[in-house]
């Protein structure tokens, strides 16, 4: 045992050594992790350390790469060969999902709310290997109103009422009873009367109280279709898919903060496209993750391969502020403290006059600044300042 522990802080001390200052505290870790599973000599230890180190110099940037310029070329130039087309089939032909250049253009844009939102929700046991049970999930979280049940709604100016005819069928497909739709319509009808009809049990009766505006019968109707039943905001609708062995709903829109909260769903695992959302509920680093992998999963989709850094440094550029923006006049590009990088971006005389009109003065420490005066443009990541000092003899 003792002989174990020696051997483990030997590798520790090769490791630190050779490692110090050129890898990250999680890679030297997982070396570590890997050396201590087998038993190698000091020798094998410093070849497989030696190549190690080989390999990250390899894929060390040289000092002075401009790395923006870099990445900005290996994304953009590779999207010029996307397809505009929009959507495609997320694995069941009821669902669609923005694809391509349109979804990378939302990506990079920011946008608050994608075109179609998705929602990925797995659940815990015992509802995951059960189908009936991971129904019950889909009919407890499936945003349902009235116009999904109702097969038609009639509206009578001389007796004040308005009768909706259910479905029978949509009701069972739904899990919904009866009642539970007279409750939810006495909720949200205020000043009415709401009953089963004499003639048809599937026939729901309102009767209100003052008389009916023939001006307002079309607002009346709307807002009698669009009564809540039950269900979760913005998951509009639910798919049950088989996954290995376990059942995953698909839920077109989110609303990641409620979907966490509801029994039977497993939280760790809820997954969406809405970056905005993950961003308010989960925080920056998740909504920066989620970027890299939204980024890089519309890529490949398309058949096109980007080194994943080029990503992660768009990814960092939108999110260093705490909070995502867009690359674009209203984020990246138009927050640049140098009047004259803004000024060559978008609205060039607006941002000339509002620097003029505060005063503001232009250090001229970026690149495009600099080239804009005629300066050589300090172009390049981990550049060094060299002074020259005379008195230094070599």
């Amino acid at each position: 045992m003792e002989n174990v522990e020696k051997f483990t802080r030997t590798i520790k001390e090769i490791v630190e050594k050779k490692l110090a200052n050129k890898a990250p505290k999680k890679v030297i870790d997982e070396v570590m992790s890997y050396l201590a599973k087998y038993s190698l000599t000091e020798d094998e230890v410093n070849q497989i350390l030696d190549e190690l180190d080989e390999e990250l110099n390899d894929n060390t940037i040289e000092p002075g790469e401009p790395v923006g310029i870099v990445a900005a070329q290996s994304i953009g130039e590779p999207s010029t060969q996307m397809t505009l087309r929009t959507f495609h089939y997320a694995g069941v032909r009821e669902l669609n999902v923005t694809l391509g250049l349109p979804r990378l253009i939302e990506l990079v844009d920011a946008k608050k709310v994608p075109s179609t939102p998705l929602t990925y929700v797995y659940l815990e046991e015992p509802y995951k290997y059960d189908r009936d049970k991971a129904i019950e999930i889909a009919r407890r979280i499936e945003l349902t109103k009235l116009i999904n049940v109702a097969s038609k709604i009639d509206i009578d100016l001389a007796t004040n009422t308005a009768i909706i005819s259910l479905d029978p069928e949509m009701l069972n497909d739904k899990g919904l009873s009866i009642d539970e739709v007279i409750q939810a319509l006495k909720k949200h009808i205020k000043k009415a009367e709401v009953l089963i009809s004499n003639e048809n049990p599937y026939d729901v009766m309102i009767q209100f109280e003052e008389p009916i505006n023939p001006l307002k019968v079309e607002k009346i109707r709307d807002r009698i279709l669009n009564v809540k039943l039950k269900g979760i905001k913005n998951i509009n609708k639910v798919i049950i898919q088989k996954r290995g062995n376990e059942y995953v709903l698909v839920c077109e829109g989110s609303n990641l903060k409620e979907l966490m909260n509801t029994e039977g769903i497993d939280y760790r695992r809820i997954r969406t496209n809405n970056i905005k959302e993950v961003e308010e509920v989960l925080g920056i680093e998740a909504a920066r993750a989620l970027l890299i992998e939204e980024i890089a999963n519309v890529l490949e989709e398309q058949g096109l391969e980007v080194d994943i850094r080029h990503i992660m440094l768009l990814a960092d550029m939108m999110t260093r502020t705490g909070t995502i923006r867009q690359i674009g006049r209203h984020g990246v590009a138009g927050t640049k403290e140098s009047v004259l990088a803004r000024a060559s971006f978008e609205i060039t005389v607006k941002q000339l006059v509002d620097a003029a009109v505060h005063g503001d003065i232009d250090d001229l420490e970026g690149i495009a600044e600099n080239v804009i005066v005629g300066n050589y443009a300090p172009v390049g990541t981990a550049r060094i300042k060299l002074v020259y000092n005379p008195n230094i003899k070599i």
